[in-house]
């Protein structure tokens, strides 16, 4: 089944294409799966979305989108060792500075089905705010990061971290020029940045 079946083609309940696609911004949600819920809200924020069953499709996606942008040659701002280690066999250009760098490669805690969003925290960012990264974001996720809502999120980040809660909890939510609902308390400060979601199925 392809992605786009996995997404407005299976489940309990059946959304067509036309109707996923020209739901209002403000209409409420229909009774959707929330990967589906997700899909739609990311790509109503200008999100670009690439789904995979396996790593080395995940590899794949990656090429394409440094070929795509002519990054070959640039270094990754990355912070995540682990994020570093796991894609050195793509022969990625990394540093830990944001100035010198196009692009941030980074992970994400959760994946918000209700707007879209994605919720980071200082793990993935330390002390920087979204404004000081690179306009270029790739965020490397997966199919069990996805919830319902940003209660759920940040009950998550509790329970994963305990005594330890992580400082600067945000989520990313304006992608390109998308200005819409930037009411949210999370993202406040956040400034639109092209972003690409690489999601690994792992469920």
């Amino acid at each position: 089944m392809g992605l786009f079946d996995k997404l407005f083609g299976g489940g309990k309940k059946k959304v067509s294409r036309e109707t996923a696609e020209t739901r209002g911004l403000h209409m409420p949600d229909l009774n959707i799966p929330v990967d589906e819920k997700f899909t739609i809200h990311f790509k109503k924020n200008g999100g670009k979305f690439l789904y995979c069953d396996s790593f080395s499709e995940i590899a794949e996606a990656l090429d394409n989108i440094i070929v795509e942008n002519q990054w070959q040659d640039h270094a990754f701002f990355s912070i995540d060792d682990r994020l570093e280690d796991r894609f050195s066999k793509q022969g990625l250009l990394f540093t830990n500075s944001p100035t010198k760098s196009k692009v941030f490669f980074t992970t994400c805690e959760q994946l918000i089905a209700q707007n879209g969003s994605i919720l980071v925290c200082s793990n993935q960012l330390k002390e920087y705010k979204l404004h000081d990264l690179p306009e270029n974001l790739i965020v490397f996720a997966t199919t069990s990061q996805l919830v319902e809502s940003i209660g759920e999120g940040l009950k998550n980040i509790k329970k994963k971290y305990k005594n330890s809660i992580p400082a600067n909890i945000t989520t990313i939510k304006h992608f390109q020029s998308n200005t819409e609902d930037k009411d949210d308390f999370l993202s406040y400060g956040s400034s639109s940045k092209n972003l690409y979601l690489l999601l690994l199925e792992d469920l």
